[in-house]
């Protein structure tokens, strides 16, 4: 299967990006039923914007982190920080899609003046880089699951990596500031 990915990295990538993110607007437009999902006691989908927080906290930590290792040489140190960021990503559009689908987005509690001018700025500009950011990760996870730490410089894996890390670095912190919005400020 690695060798047949590694001949079809760009369709593998739309693949699962196409995947990704019919899941997000399905759960977000609510073409998903919540009938589809079990329902968790009210406690834990109550808590799931706040673990999703945490979560995205720990991946702009772990971001980092590879950024760092990687322009220290630590290439398997960098590579068990981006594997956690993504097994932290993952936990968080899990967790998020199931709250959407039962609960659908969360309404803005706060002024209308801050609802147009602060809020859906922010909120746009943090789902724009999501949007943007699935493909570029999945494009280098796939590089650096189908071919040796030898190989990757002769890939695109650094350039597109650089990219998919400030992209990335952005839309994490941009979602803190909208859960603050929501959750803290109002």
């Amino acid at each position: 299967m690695q060798h047949r990915v590694r001949e079809h990295i760009p369709a593998t990538t739309g693949l699962l990006t196409a995947v990704s993110l019919a899941l997000v607007f399905g759960a977000a437009l609510g073409a998903i039923p919540g009938t589809v999902l079990p329902r968790a006691p009210g406690w834990f989908v109550d808590a799931i914007p706040h673990v999703n927080a945490v979560l995205s906290a720990l991946a702009i930590g772990t971001i980092a982190g590879g950024i760092h290792a990687i322009r220290r040489g630590r290439v398997g140190r960098h590579r068990a920080l981006m594997l956690i960021t993504f097994s932290l990503f993952a936990t968080f559009l899990v967790l998020y899609l199931y709250r959407v689908v039962l609960e659908g987005p969360a309404a803005f509690p706060g002024p209308e003046t801050v609802y147009t001018y602060v809020y859906l700025p922010i909120l746009a500009i943090h789902v724009l880089l999501a949007i943007l950011t699935i493909p570029l990760v999945y494009y280098v996870l796939l590089l650096a699951w189908t071919h040796s730490v030898a190989e990757l410089p002769s890939t695109r894996h650094a350039t597109v990596g650089r990219v998919a890390a400030a992209l990335w670095l952005i839309s994490f912190t941009l979602g803190e500031v909208v859960y603050a919005l929501l959750y803290l400020f109002y």
